[in-house]
């Protein structure tokens, strides 16, 4: 773990924080520029638009083409979305279209599982190694030039409203009315790569450690629903019951039908009755979360298997049953593998309802017994 964090901390690109840093410290200016009601109106307007802009244009448009639309509206979604000064619309998406290829695994780019709370809520931005994103999966939006040169001159939107805000209000304007917005938008924003990976609700298994959260929901139009959102990734809708609101969602229905934008969509119902199969891969990550929960160690230690080299060859030589090792002579000194139903037991106490519950016991099965094999061979005694 130590060395793990370690690594994070030179691994960030310290220069490239600096401005990060001090458009936090330009918020305390307030206290010689004051707090007009102007100001404060301007902040509160460009925290809920630019929220929007998040939810609906870098995430739920430009991520996840869960809607169409035209290509100047694109355009204005992408424009107001980099007003945020949250990196440009290329870099955005295909960092997260990254994060859901590898949600919670070692090579996820923000997961408080593997780095740590702090560096899933802001570090990773800094870090030399997400410095640049892989513009090959976002193909997709590369061939649009305007998207590319908004990429090139990334910070010209957020530069231009800042602008603005001075031009209408003055230096209250600016400080209340631009900085604080967008220090507000920024940590909504990376709460939902923080906080919603840990604290909320479950309704569907993920393969992740996403969750629902209602507070989140609240303060970002409708992105705290996370746990939908990864059960559905494709769903311009993200609060799936009619209690969980989810405004963003409302905006773009609003917009529909000025023909503004169109084919928006839904989760199917087997979704929302969350009767859905799972797919192979959260299957296999699910499976590897219940498999860890069994200590290999203890299972080899308790029946004193290492110590028994025919007992290991005998049992590497052949598949591993349960129920046939429980009855073989006790000489070999075969371990005492948990039998299927007590994995699935486990599977159902660990998750959330799901009709692939038997397919994540059995998987997590077979992976016990290839950890029992492994851990039981000749090279591994040996080290």
């Amino acid at each position: 773990m130590k060395a793990d964090l370690s690594q994070a901390d030179e691994d960030i690109l310290y220069p490239s924080s600096i401005p990060f840093v001090l458009l936090h410290l330009a918020c305390f200016a307030a206290i010689w520029t004051g707090i007009t009601w102007q100001a404060a109106a301007i902040a509160v307007a460009l925290y809920w638009l630019r929220m929007f802009a998040i939810g609906a244009g870098y995430h739920r448009y430009f991520s996840h083409r869960s809607y169409s639309t035209s290509r100047a509206f694109q355009f204005m979604l992408a424009f107001l979305s980099q007003t945020t000064a949250q990196k440009s619309v290329l870099w955005w998406a295909a960092k997260h279209r990254h994060h859901h290829l590898h949600s919670d695994t070692e090579h996820d780019v923000h997961s408080p599982r593997h780095r740590g709370f702090v560096y899933a809520h802001l570090g990773w931005i800094f870090s030399s190694r997400h410095d640049e994103a892989d513009l090959s999966t976002v193909s997709d939006l590369v061939r649009y030039p305007e998207l590319r040169w908004l990429h090139r001159f990334e910070l010209a939107p957020a530069l231009i409203l800042a602008g603005l805000t001075f031009l209408v209000a003055g230096w209250p304007g600016l400080v209340v009315g631009f900085c604080w917005s967008t220090v507000a938008v920024y940590h909504g924003t990376f709460c939902i790569n923080s906080l919603a990976h840990v604290h909320g609700s479950q309704r569907y298994v993920t393969g992740d450690d996403s969750r629902n959260n209602w507070f989140l929901a609240l303060l970002t139009m409708g992105e705290g629903w996370h746990n939908n959102h990864h059960a559905y990734q494709a769903s311009a809708r993200q609060g799936f019951r009619w209690w969980e609101i989810d405004p963003t969602y409302y905006c773009l229905r609003l917009l529909s039908w000025a023909g503004i934008v169109w084919d928006l969509k839904t989760p199917p119902p087997a979704v929302l009755r969350n009767e859905h199969r799972l797919g192979s891969k959260v299957i296999e990550r699910a499976a590897a979360d219940l498999a860890a929960t069994f200590n290999i160690e203890a299972i080899l230690a308790s029946s004193g298997f290492l110590t028994d080299c025919a007992g290991r060859e005998e049992l590497l030589g052949s598949p591993l049953d349960t129920e046939a090792v429980s009855e073989k002579p006790t000489g070999l000194h075969r371990p005492r593998l948990p039998t299927r139903e007590e994995v699935g037991e486990r599977a159902r106490t660990m998750f959330v309802k799901t009709c692939s519950i038997d397919a994540i016991a059995a998987r997590a099965h077979g992976m016990i017994i290839d950890a029992v094999a492994q851990r039981s061979s000749p090279s591994a005694i040996g080290r």
